[in-house]
């Protein structure tokens, strides 16, 4: 089963330091972290790696990827098929992304949400960028008054854009649940 995924939008290319800087962040994270590709990973995050105490089952490590997209790295079709269908982002988030991050959790109970959230905060730590999270529309409201909100898109998939402290704050909201 896939669990939620989080995707960075980022407004410059992944550059080699950029890559560096996030594969030095999983192997002090992670329980385990192998780079599959350059700017794959698989790693297996907990929660407490991540600074939530929130779960009982917080110490068990949560299988998540995070990969590079764009030109020159990762799979730039993806890329190129995500954004073809967002080509309003620039009068969101206030420019077109170059290339993105995404973290996906391959996992989807409530723990592996909040990793999900506190992985891409501290990923975005790092490379900087604004994180779209697709939301129930029930939760609309309520994360889109959370402090380091970017822009909210509504719709059939509504979507907030955010920074890192917006992903942390989300993760403090009671039934965080991403669309999936």
């Amino acid at each position: 089963m896939s669990g939620p995924v989080v995707v960075i939008e980022l407004v410059e290319g992944a550059s080699p330091a950029s890559v560096q800087r996030v594969r030095e962040l999983l192997v002090r994270c992670a329980a385990r972290c192998r780079e599959t590709g350059y700017g794959q990973f698989d790693a297996h995050v907990d929660a407490v790696s991540l600074g939530s105490e929130q779960f009982e089952d917080r110490r068990s490590p949560r299988p998540v990827v995070v990969s590079f997209m764009g030109p020159g790295i990762g799979d730039e079709a993806v890329f190129e098929a995500e954004h073809a269908e967002d080509s309003d982002l620039e009068g969101l988030i206030g420019f077109t992304p170059t290339h993105a991050v995404q973290v996906v959790a391959l996992c989807g109970s409530p723990v592996d949400h909040v990793v999900t959230a506190l992985l891409t905060a501290a990923v975005m730590d790092v490379v900087g960028g604004v994180a779209g999270v697709e939301l129930r529309e029930e939760q609309i409201s309520g994360a889109a008054g959370l402090v380091g909100v970017v822009a909210v898109r509504s719709g059939p998939c509504p979507v907030v854009f955010g920074s890192a402290r917006f992903l942390r704050e989300l993760t403090r909201s009671p039934g965080l649940r991403f669309l999936q």
